[in-house]
């Protein structure tokens, strides 16, 4: 059975219309844009989890022909080219590349997904854009600040519309708490911003060393980053468990909180960033992450604190990963889940839900992924696609544009540069460089593996 929607009736038909008009209503879509009789040539660069689900929430809702994947695990590859050609209208195979540079050289695609680790977000998207392509990547953009300097430039430099996964920004109670509590002034004059994470999240323990598997180009995988010893499939949790690839839970979760964030109050780069943090309580295994951190991000006349503990329980049970508006007319709590504002004195509490589409995709409720599709993300993902369908048709600015994304992940990354050096950062975005601190600005930068160049913002 093809699951495929193509254009503006049958988006908003059927048994969950009214869901679909009240998301497209909070959001302020036009689907005019939609041309059913275009279609983008889509490919997709790294088929694990959501990957996958970036790309089926696309093929959701527009006219694309997913003609080719790429990903260094054949056997995850070999399954997610079936599930593409059981979802996609035309019922074709995509074809199949265990390097995405073939992969670009190979096929003029319209469209590029990057749904692997971050270590290689910024070289994909790079050349994705080289290439002629639009771009939507996952967050974090990049895994140090240079990197997501030269994406931006990279953008701009190409005339190319990159979407950022940071799908908050198209989340539909999300948008009725933007527009409805924080636009309308329900909060007064926001002073005070909390962010935490309290997910057990942080994968942990010691694997031994063995030999990597015939069906994985492990050598293709690391890439840019240091070469660590083979133990395990590192799909899923393992990576992230390691500063090697990513930035560990700060860089991972309180990038979609303090993109959020600063979306609902209109903020740009942080005047000074601190943190403090480090593995206090889980000792035992080879992750390098911390599993307790906290970082202050400082504006004028606002403070904006994150914290993440991946042990204990949270502080409210009810939002465990979340986001506190303070104002001084009122409190927003706000959550993937829902949101709940609280007015200071006169005035009535304000609840709303996240919104579901189950029955309008009931495909969402049978999706073989592992782990399994986020159902309560789905709808900000549809929204989030037609968001950057639209950008790239009227030649402008998605919700989510690159630079937005690299304002949030360098903020996130110049915390646990201030947690290593044990200092606050200042960080210049016109120098592009830490503010009187040379050490630090050399952390900008991450040293690549040999045989990969790191890209420079002022010659992509």
């Amino acid at each position: 059975m093809h699951l495929f929607n193509i254009n503006r009736r049958q988006f908003i038909q059927g048994a969950s219309a009214s869901l679909a008009l009240t998301t497209l209503g909070a959001s302020g879509m036009d689907l005019s844009f939609i041309d059913p009789a275009k279609t983008y040539r889509v490919g997709l660069i790294g088929t694990g989890w959501y990957g996958k689900s970036d790309l089926f929430r696309l093929i959701q809702v527009a006219p694309v022909e997913v003609v080719a994947l790429c990903d260094v695990d054949k056997n995850m590859l070999a399954d997610a080219a079936k599930l593409v050609s059981q979802r996609q209208k035309s019922g074709k195979t995509p074809q199949q590349y265990g390097d995405y540079r073939k992969m670009l050289a190979d096929n003029k695609l319209d469209i590029v997904l990057i749904g692997s680790p971050d270590h290689w977000h910024a070289l994909q998207a790079i050349d994705a854009m080289k290439s002629g392509a639009h771009v939507y990547v996952q967050k974090p953009i990049s895994v140090d600040v240079m990197e997501g300097e030269a994406m931006v430039a990279a953008a701009r430099k190409y005339n190319k519309v990159v979407q950022v996964g940071t799908q908050r920004k198209s989340t539909p109670h999300l948008i009725d708490a933007k527009k409805n509590i924080v636009d309308a002034g329900l909060l007064g004059n926001v002073h005070h911003v909390e962010m935490c994470c309290y997910f057990p999240m942080r994968a942990n323990g010691n694997p031994a060393v063995q030999p990597v598997p015939d069906f994985l180009d492990y050598e293709m995988w690391t890439g840019p980053a240091p070469m660590r010893p083979y133990d395990g499939l590192p799909h899923v949790r393992w990576w992230r468990t390691f500063m090697e690839y990513g930035n560990g839970i700060t860089g991972d979760m309180c990038v979609h909180m303090f993109d959020t964030v600063r979306w609902m109050l209109k903020l740009g780069w942080p005047k000074r960033i601190s943190s403090s943090g480090g593995i206090y309580v889980d000792k035992s295994g080879k992750s390098n992450i911390s599993d307790t951190q906290s970082a202050l991000f400082e504006y004028d006349n606002l403070n904006c604190v994150w914290q993440h503990r991946s042990w204990g329980t949270p502080n409210n049970p009810e939002y465990p990963w979340s986001f506190t508006l303070y104002g001084d007319k009122g409190t927003l709590w706000g959550s993937t889940m829902q949101y709940d504002f609280v007015p200071l004195k006169d005035g009535e509490k304000i609840h709303k839900d996240v919104v579901y589409e189950k029955e309008k995709y009931p495909e969402d409720l049978t999706e073989p992924t592992n782990p399994k599709i986020e159902l309560n993300a789905a709808p900000a993902t549809r929204l989030h696609m037609l968001d950057f369908l639209k950008a790239i048709e009227t030649n402008g600015r998605p919700v989510a544009d690159i630079e937005e994304g690299h304002i949030s992940t360098a903020s996130c990354i110049l915390a646990n540069i201030s947690m290593k050096t044990g200092r606050p950062v200042v960080y210049d975005p016109k120098k592009r460089q830490v503010v009187g601190d040379p050490e630090a600005t050399a952390l900008l930068k991450r040293p690549y593996r040999k045989g990969y160049e790191h890209p420079d913002p002022t010659r992509v």
